[in-house]
């Protein structure tokens, strides 16, 4: 169950990055939430027939990662082609959920709706994030001469989801696409170090989002 679980949290995600991109989202989500104007994120779904103010602590339900699939290609076609979408190495895909996990903890942690706890209860909710369809605009460090100058280091549609935590139902849920770019879209000078402190910026972007997603269940 658990694993079916994560596999129609994809196909949601991912049916719902191309129904928002065409601003025909549905009213009514195939699990039966309701979507409401108010909310923290451009798409937000509830259960109209749960009183969100008993909830008061909540679990962490872990992260999900899904990124688009690119081909790799050498920086001479890249460069000829003028590609602005690239593959990511394993390793790179691996500091990047390293990175959003770590400053999504200690972005949840200063939450002042809901305490952290270990125990699910009738007060508990289970919160769980994602990114999904991540997509690098980086090019490869020895593509062309000369320097490089990014607004925008990639995207990813950031999900939240609270369940309830003795149910284990999925009561509310937030979706939203979004850049990692700099304030005003100012370039900066591509390198490994603005990189990654573009993509540590981005992360912070994204869990206060989702910080601020949670806090506005109750609203």
């Amino acid at each position: 169950m658990k694993g079916r679980s994560k596999i129609l949290f994809t196909i949601l995600a991912l049916t719902l990055v191309g129904v928002t991109s065409a601003q025909e989202a549905p009213e009514v989500s195939y699990d039966g939430l309701v979507r409401i104007d108010k909310g923290r994120f451009k798409l937000t779904y509830a259960d109209p027939d749960v009183d969100f103010s008993v909830y008061k602590k909540y679990m962490p339900g872990g992260a999900q990662f899904q990124f688009r699939a690119v081909k790799k290609t050498s920086s001479t076609t890249a460069r000829r082609s003028n590609q602005r979408e690239f593959w990511i190495s394993d390793a790179d895909k691996q500091k990047l959920e390293d990175t959003v996990r770590e400053v999504f903890i200690e972005e949840l942690a200063k939450s002042e709706t809901f305490t952290a706890t270990d125990e699910p209860g009738p007060d508990t909710l289970i919160i769980r994030g994602a990114l999904h369809d991540i997509v690098s605009q980086v090019p490869p460090d020895n593509i062309g001469s000369g320097e490089i100058y990014l607004s925008s280091v990639g995207e990813a549609t950031l999900i939240l989801e609270a369940l309830d935590s003795l149910s284990g139902e999925v009561i509310y849920r937030g979706i939203e696409r979004r850049v990692a770019e700099r304030p005003g879209g100012a370039p900066v000078r591509s390198s490994t170090v603005t990189t990654w402190a573009e993509v540590r910026r981005l992360a912070r972007r994204w869990a206060t989002a989702l910080r601020e997603g949670m806090d506005s269940i109750h609203d």
